[in-house]
C-alpha cells in the first residue's frame, strides 16, 4: 500500500496492481452463472434487511446494479415497503463526480433512461432531492465494487465516483454515513492494494466458504 510521502514511483506499482487484480476479478466475474449470481444475490439481500444498521436507517443509498453485481432490486423493494428514502447514484459522465438522488419508487427504476453501462439512472434535470443538500444527508450507504479484502480495502472500476463522494459526505455535519459493500464470494481477494485516496469499507456482505 502506498502511504503519504511514498511518491510517484509507489503510487505507479500500486496503480499496476490493480489493474492486474481488476482483470482476473473480472475474469471470475464472468465464470459465474446467472443462477449463481442471483443464489448469492439473493442470500445477501436477506442478510441486509436483517442487519442492524440496516434496520436503524432511515436514508439509505443503493446501487442499481450491473449484470456482474449483486442484485438489489430486492433490498430496494423492502426499502419501499419499509418506509425508508432510498437514493441511488446519478454519475457525471467523463468526470469522478457523482450524487446520490433520490428514487420516488421501485417501479420507477424500469421508467429511468439506460446509460453506456446498461445501468438505469436519472437525468440530470429532474429536480430530485440530493442526499447531501439537506440537514439530513444518508444514514448508510450499500456499495458496489470490483474486489474487497477483509480489511475494508475496495477496489472499484477506476473512476474514483465513490471515494470521492466519501469524501464529500465527511464534510457534511452529519459526517459519513455506514457504508456496507456487497460482494459475491468470487470477489473476495486476500489483499487489495491501495493507496491513500482510497476509503475503505466499514463492513463487507459476502458468503462465507
Amino acid at each position: 500500500m502506498a502511504r503519504p510521502g511514498e511518491g510517484a514511483g509507489a503510487m505507479a506499482v500500486v496503480n499496476a496492481a490493480k489493474r492486474a487484480l481488476r482483470a482476473e476479478l473480472k475474469r471470475r466475474l464472468r465464470a459465474l452463472s446467472e443462477a449463481e449470481k442471483l443464489r448469492q444475490s439473493r442470500l445477501l439481500a436477506a442478510q441486509v434487511v436483517g442487519h442492524s444498521k440496516y434496520r436503524t436507517s432511515r436514508r439509505i443509498a443503493v446501487f442499481l446494479s450491473m449484470s456482474d453485481e449483486v442484485q438489489t432490486a430486492e433490498i430496494i423493494k423492502d426499502m419501499f415497503q419499509q418506509g425508508k428514502e432510498c437514493f441511488i447514484p446519478l454519475y457525471k459522465p467523463g468526470s469522478n463526480h457523482m450524487d446520490m438522488v433520490k428514487l420516488a419508487s421501485f417501479g420507477e427504476i424500469d421508467l429511468l433512461p439506460l446509460t453506456s453501462w446498461n445501468i438505469h439512472q436519472p437525468a440530470e434535470s429532474n429536480g430530485r432531492e440530493d442526499a447531501l443538500s439537506g440537514a439530513d444527508g444518508l444514514d448508510l450507504i450499500l456499495m458496489p465494487g470490483l474486489g474487497f479484502d477483509k480489511t475494508g480495502n475496495r477496489l472499484g472500476r477506476g473512476k474514483g465516483y465513490y471515494d470521492t463522494y466519501l469524501k464529500r459526505c465527511t464534510h457534511h455535519h452529519k459526517g459519513k454515513p455506514y457504508t456496507i459493500a456487497l460482494a459475491f464470494k468470487e470477489q473476495i481477494c486476500d489483499v487489495v492494494p491501495a493507496s491513500e485516496n482510497d476509503m475503505k469499507v466499514d463492513e463487507i456482505l459476502f458468503e462465507p466458504n
